[in-house]
């Protein structure tokens, strides 16, 4: 995983190569009176007279690590190439090739396809999928929203069922509205007291949950949020996923 220190860089070249930003600022577009930016995602404007594209070699976790730097900083006009090592829901969603040589190339030579960045409410950003359950090993207690949508409303049963409600899994779309969610219906790997009474994979799914909106709320008295298999520190009563006012510019087919 990248840290804070190693990260510093992309905020060096993308000053060098964008001293100053000519577009609006994210405060200007929030108060403009249309909705364009909550439709199709769109390639970035600013054009610098040099391209800066990053390409991020590891899991979806140092992805996300790297997309988070850029949001805060006001720099997701870079193009970003992603090179998955191990399993990537990322590389997934956006239709990257499997072998590793045939992704770098990609990656380096490729074009831009913009997609929506999905973020949390402490400025997170989500390159792969995000997940709400409850603190405690066991059935999540709470409400989950997907925009004006009920996904769950679910006090848990004192004894973990072999299929219950466990939370909520995410991921980012590829268009508008931009977050795609289902319930889910086993307990995360790692979580699952015995394997003989939960027979169905860990962290499945219901595919006839599913559910999509520009954002998700959740809120209960025990709640645990991992973006990209990172949990937070501390555990919380609410949480907000939604779309980020600018688009990521990512090099996909």
């Amino acid at each position: 995983m990248p840290t804070r220190k190693d990260l510093k860089i992309l905020d060096d070249v993308a000053f060098d190569v964008l001293p100053q930003d000519p577009t609006p600022s994210l405060d200007e577009i929030a108060k403009q009176p249309d909705v364009e930016h909550l439709s199709s995602p769109k390639f970035a404007p600013q054009q610098p007279e040099t391209r800066l594209r990053i390409v991020v070699i590891g899991s979806d976790a140092a992805l996300s690590a790297v997309l988070t730097r850029l949001m805060r900083a006001d720099n997701l006009w870079a193009e970003i190439g992603f090179v998955p090592v191990g399993p990537s829901t990322a590389a997934k969603n956006w239709g990257l090739p499997a072998d590793e040589a045939a992704a770098l190339e990609l990656a380096l030579t490729g074009l831009v396809n913009p997609a929506p960045l999905i973020r949390d409410d402490v400025a997170v950003a989500v390159a792969g999928s995000a997940t709400i359950t409850n603190w405690e090993p066991g059935e999540i207690t709470g409400e989950v929203i997907v925009d004006d949508h009920v996904l769950i409303r679910h006090e848990a049963a004192s004894k973990a069922p072999r299929r219950g409600v466990y939370g909520a899994r995410l991921v980012p779309m590829l268009d508008a509205p931009g977050i795609a969610a289902v319930i889910m219906d086993t307990p995360l790997p790692g979580e699952v007291p015995s394997r003989s009474l939960f027979p169905r994979p860990s962290g499945s799914v219901i595919p006839e949950s599913f559910s999509t909106g520009r954002a998700m709320q959740a809120g209960g008295p025990s709640l645990q949020i991992r973006v990209d298999g990172i949990s937070r520190k501390r555990k919380v009563e609410r949480v907000t996923f939604y779309r980020h006012l600018r688009d990521l510019q990512i090099v996909r087919p």
